[in-house]
């Protein structure tokens, strides 16, 4: 693909361009995300780090999602999104500064439904400054397609934000 047309690219560029930083947590898609933004030349100048939690207590835990929030609506909610892509840039402070752009992503990959969730639910967490913003995905296909999908759709929901946010 065209490093023009690759959409990790473009974000890593556009990140890189207005001296931004994003920081990624990651659950069902297990660290595919931060390697497609690590694919990227330069990525090293814009991307803190990631956390696979994979495992729901980890999302507590090491992102301080609430436990409420858990207990009640389990791993594949909106608020928890948001709390893990908040949590990412706190935990993946730099020199003492948070990441500009948190990314997160959570959801059932298949083949079973997960906590009342189908395959293929999925939501992607943004955060910025002190805004948390969710975007649900509902993807169909096996969960190799699910996963990739999910990437892209964060990929696309980060570039997205970016251009309608005054991110500074």
């Amino acid at each position: 693909m065209p490093r023009a047309a690759d959409p990790a690219a473009r974000l890593v560029a556009e990140l890189t361009a207005r001296h931004l930083t994003i920081a990624v947590a990651e659950s069902l898609t297990g660290g595919l995300l931060a390697a497609e933004l690590v694919r990227i030349p330069g990525a090293s100048a814009v991307l803190n780090g990631a956390v696979v939690a994979y495992n729901t207590e980890l999302k507590h835990t090491l992102l301080g999602v609430d436990s409420g929030v858990l207990n009640v609506h389990g791993p594949v909610h909106p608020d928890v999104a948001k709390q893990m892509a908040l949590g990412a840039r706190a935990l993946l402070t730099v020199g003492g500064v948070r990441a500009d752009v948190g990314v997160a992503t959570t959801g059932v990959a298949g083949p079973d439904s997960q906590g009342g969730q189908e395959p293929g639910t999925v939501f992607i967490g943004l955060s910025v400054g002190s805004e948390s913003w969710a975007v649900r995905l509902d993807l169909h296909g096996d969960r190799a397609m699910i996963r990739a999908q999910t990437v892209v759709g964060a990929i696309e929901a980060v570039k997205d934000l970016m251009s309608r946010e005054s991110v500074e």
